[in-house]
């Protein structure tokens, strides 16, 4: 398989996985009719900043973004690199802890937390330390085994929809826009995307195909959000903390030879998030060899961050503890997936006019 295809179902998973669990909700909490407007204003936003980013790597051959960035001075790599690794360790530590939280309430209410806390980080960092190579390899496989499931388990959950609900598509005002939830629902749609710029020369990264993935995923986006809408309605649907796990598990299949049919979806969207959380630990343990620590060998500094991950996430108590470290973590990420894709234009820009004249 070409490895530029590679990378764009790489891009497919790990935001497939961001999407399911808790998008849905934060679009939901902000408005209470015509959600496919800031769903929509959403996708336009990831494909704008995608773009941009794209297009000023590729005035960079060769080059990753940590490269780039030293190549015009320690000061401008710190504005930028520094951010973008605190957001990174606070996507990791959100990412381990809230999505243990789901598993702990959906399915393994016996087990302690702190158990599959653990168990996610083994297998993210285990398969951090195989590299990017490793983690591509890896996500093609799932992807092939799992995609497939998902398709499906997605058409039936169309089961219980009244297409009645779809009303009122009009928005009143734009009150979303002044709600936090709304802000929330970007850890979704930025910061996957950057690891495009973390890859090394071996591993093409082909701007249409890329844009074709993002594409591929923009209608998961609305997906996720309405079929919980049509399925309860606009009342009861703000209710539900994770609105599309509860529509799977309101499906009924009487020639499914499964009874829990939930399981199957969240084992799915679970490996996918791991596999997200992989490539978090990647970069941030790249970040920490370019920069600061290039004599220490990654496998440590994956090992030195998941404990920092674990320890901080034992820390959050509770859902509310989550929400609070979502909100502080929603000014880095606009400032990260706003600023490093503009950044990179701009300085892709000057490169290519200072090789012309």
């Amino acid at each position: 398989m070409d490895r530029s295809y590679s990378v764009s179902i790489m891009y497919i998973l790990s935001h497939t996985g961001l999407i399911l669990f808790m998008y849905p909700a934060d679009i939901i909490e902000s408005t209470n009719q015509g959600h496919w407007i800031p769903i929509m204003i959403g996708v336009i936003v990831h494909f704008i900043i995608l773009s941009l980013f794209l297009r000023g790597l590729n005035s960079f051959p060769d080059k990753d973004i940590i490269s780039i960035y030293l190549k015009k001075g320690k000061f401008i790599a710190s504005i930028f690199l520094f951010p973008l690794f605190l957001y990174l360790l606070m996507a990791g530590i959100i990412t381990v802890r809230s999505y243990s939280e789901i598993v702990t309430i959906v399915f393994l209410s016996k087990t302690p937390l702190w158990a599959i806390m653990s168990l996610f980080l083994i297998l993210a960092s285990y398969t951090a330390a195989q590299g990017i190579d490793g983690i591509i390899r890896t996500g093609v496989f799932l992807f092939l085994l799992l995609f497939p499931l998902l398709f499906f388990i997605m058409l039936t959950s169309f089961q219980n929809v009244d297409w009645r609900y779809v009303h009122p598509l009009m928005l009143k005002d734009f009150s979303f826009l002044k709600k936090s939830s709304y802000y929330r629902s970007y850890f979704a749609i930025g910061g996957v995307f950057l690891f495009l710029g973390y890859l090394p020369s071996t591993i093409p990264v082909k701007k249409k195909s890329i844009l074709f993935a993002a594409l591929l995923i923009a209608p998961i986006f609305f997906l996720s959000v309405y079929i919980p809408i049509l399925t309860f309605g606009q009342a009861t649907a703000p209710h539900f903390l994770f609105p599309f796990v509860m529509v799977v598990d309101a499906v009924n299949l009487i020639w499914f030879m499964f009874d829990r049919f939930t399981m199957f979806f969240l084992l799915s969207v679970v490996i996918f998030i791991l596999l997200f959380l992989s490539l978090v630990l990647w970069m941030l343990t790249t970040t920490l060899t370019k920069t600061i620590v290039p004599s220490i060998k990654p496998v440590y500094l994956i090992m030195v961050i998941s404990v920092i991950i674990f320890t901080i996430s034992l820390l959050i108590s509770d859902w509310k503890g989550i929400e609070m470290l979502f909100q502080w973590n929603t000014y880095i990420r606009f400032y990260v997936i706003l600023g490093i894709p503009f950044s990179i234009f701009l300085l892709g820009l000057i490169e290519e006019r200072g090789q012309g004249a």
